[in-house]
């Protein structure tokens, strides 16, 4: 018997710490970890131990025997992962001890209560014990970030992620400030006046545009804001997103636009036993729509989505999966990459075998994926009624793929567009940012100015620091990174101590921020929250309204 990692894989790497044999890959200072899509366990060196099962924080790991039919295809993709390689060797261990030995206690604020942010927070208390105090700001009065209203509602065993974190929340070093909007009721240097580093985890809550016109027609909207939509985001409001036609296009093919076709032609009564927001379980059961394509401008190699995610879709009841296979041609370049690449391999067979699966009845839903197409303008007038798409063409040149327009252009009609081809991390009032890449400007985690150097005592994690790249469990190494840095400055003595004391800023947000509220006020609203799921038998119901959540979650203490 061997042990599997199967698709709620979150990339936390925990499991790797604990494995005697070295049998879990690509581990954290490993080549291809930074870019992993999941972690694999070697079937050939598995000594069955058993020792990282309690080490996931998403229930990831599972014995061979014990797989359900809808998860016994991991079992191939593991040992795929290895043809042709074996584990290399792993940096060394060691146990990690507090390692900040300063004359005074360090205080260290975070911003952004999302993964990131604690991640990076709990690297901090773990490595720097009494040594370190850590507050964590965030403008929204709940924890969790991309977990709370990013994951898909019927992911909810990625979701789990949240309970690791939230056994460290009573650390005696850690308090919570939610409600308080960096830039806006604190700037970053009133914020540095009170602490000796601030770690910015702000995420990338800003959406790209397609950049065609008529993308802002009514019916067209970015993905990341439907995602907000669904997973009852307070921000996000709860009007209905009109879902009247027959047909949706998803401009994109990252993982967050597998998410939203799957979402749009799930049965509503599978979803209504997740978290999803009310306001969207009533406006899917009403949903005409029966077709959705997710319309990629290069091919299938170059695609952004990951295997796990892909084979999820054909796991949908009710609905058909289909490709194109003129579109999956590769070329000599192509072919030699996907012969080096058993991950990129499995994709594509994957890929391969919904070209040739036959629809079924009419009475199915569809999902097809289409490559080489690129948007050139979202039709209509006073609403979305199409795309207009251009034929992309490829092909090598001196080894390399290219891609550019071909001359003929193709109408598909469509009542929903949602543009998912990536996010950014607006700017930040008095930090520096880098437009180009739409992230804070940094070097590895320190935030720097517009000629490199560092600005003292400013950090950065997460997306707004690498960009939207990654699954949850990649920001625990980013934040370990950065946190490295950290402690270096602080060693090194390149930390300014605080010009004033903790009560100084208590104060200053007591006076400005309306509302504020702390872990205790979260827990109120998380009891709330299960007790009305469980009465629907559902894991919970959402509080979506923002006065309500204040209402129930209360000021802090």
């Amino acid at each position: 018997m061997t042990h599997v990692i199967t698709q709620s894989c979150c990339n936390d790497a925990a499991c790797t710490a604990v494995c005697p044999v070295d049998c879990i890959q690509p581990a954290p200072g490993t080549p291809g970890f930074a870019a992993a899509e999941m972690l694999y366990i070697d079937p050939a060196t598995c000594i069955d131990c058993g020792c990282c099962v309690p080490e996931c924080p998403v229930d990831a790991i599972r014995p061979d025997v014990d797989l359900p039919p809808s998860l016994a295809h991991f079992a191939q993709l593991n040992a795929g992962y290895f043809d042709g390689r074996r584990p290399g060797p792993v940096p060394p261990r060691s146990v990690r001890a507090p390692s900040l030995a300063l004359d005074r206690r360090l205080r260290v604020a975070v911003v952004g209560a999302g993964p990131a942010g604690l991640y990076a927070a709990l690297d901090l208390l773990e490595t720097g014990g009494s040594g370190v105090a850590v507050d964590v700001y965030d403008r929204l009065p709940t924890p969790g970030g991309l977990i709370r209203y990013g994951v898909a509602p019927d992911h909810p065993s990625t979701k789990l992620a949240a309970e690791a974190f939230a056994v460290h929340a009573r650390d005696p070093g850690l308090r919570f400030r939610f409600g308080v909007e960096v830039g806006t009721d604190v700037t970053p240097a009133e914020l540095a006046r009170a602490h000796d580093a601030v770690v910015y985890a702000v995420g990338a809550a800003g959406a790209r545009s397609i950049g065609v016109p008529g993308e802002d027609l009514p019916g067209s909207l970015p993905a990341a804001r439907f995602v907000a939509w669904y997973n009852g985001h307070p921000e996000a409001g709860d009007r209905d997103v009109d879902l009247s036609g027959t047909r949706a296009v998803v401009i994109g093919n990252g993982n967050v636009a597998l998410d939203v076709a799957r979402v749009l032609v799930s049965d509503p009564a599978l979803l209504a036993t997740t978290d999803m927001a009310g306001h969207a379980l009533d406006a899917l059961g009403r949903s005409r729509i029966r077709e959705v394509l997710v319309v990629g401008r290069r091919g299938p190699l170059q695609a952004a989505f990951t295997t796990a995610e892909l084979t999820a879709l054909e796991r949908v009841p009710g609905v058909d999966v289909l490709a194109d296979r003129e579109e999956l041609a590769l070329t000599p370049a192509e072919q030699r990459l996907l012969a080096a690449d058993p991950v990129l391999r499995a994709r594509y067979e994957v890929l391969l075998r919904l070209a040739t699966r036959p629809p079924g009845g009419p009475a199915r839903k569809r999902i097809r994926l289409r490559f080489l197409a690129r948007p050139v303008r979202v039709l209509g007038s006073d609403a979305v009624t199409g795309v207009r798409l251009r034929r992309q063409e490829k092909r090598d040149v001196d080894g390399v793929v290219t891609f550019r327009p071909a001359g003929t252009t193709s109408t598909v009609g469509a009542g929903l567009v949602l543009g998912s081809v990536g996010y950014l991390t607006p700017p930040l009032p008095g930090l520096p940012y880098d437009a180009d890449r739409g992230v804070v400007r940094n070097a590895d985690g320190r935030v720097v100015d517009g000629s490199g150097r560092a600005v003292p005592g400013a950090y950065v994690v997460g997306w707004a620091k690498r960009g939207p790249s990654g699954v949850i469990g990649t920001n625990k190494h980013c934040a370990a990174v950065t946190a490295g840095h950290l402690r270096a400055d602080a060693a090194a003595g390149r930390l300014t101590p605080p010009e004033e004391p903790p009560q100084w800023l208590d104060a200053l947000l007591a006076e400005r921020c309306d509302r504020l509220t702390d872990w205790a006020g979260w827990r109120r609203l998380d009891r709330h929250e299960r007790a009305a799921g469980q009465a629907v038998g559902r894991p919970r119901v959402k509080v979506t309204s923002l006065p309500d959540i204040w209402r129930i979650a209360g000021r802090a203490g």
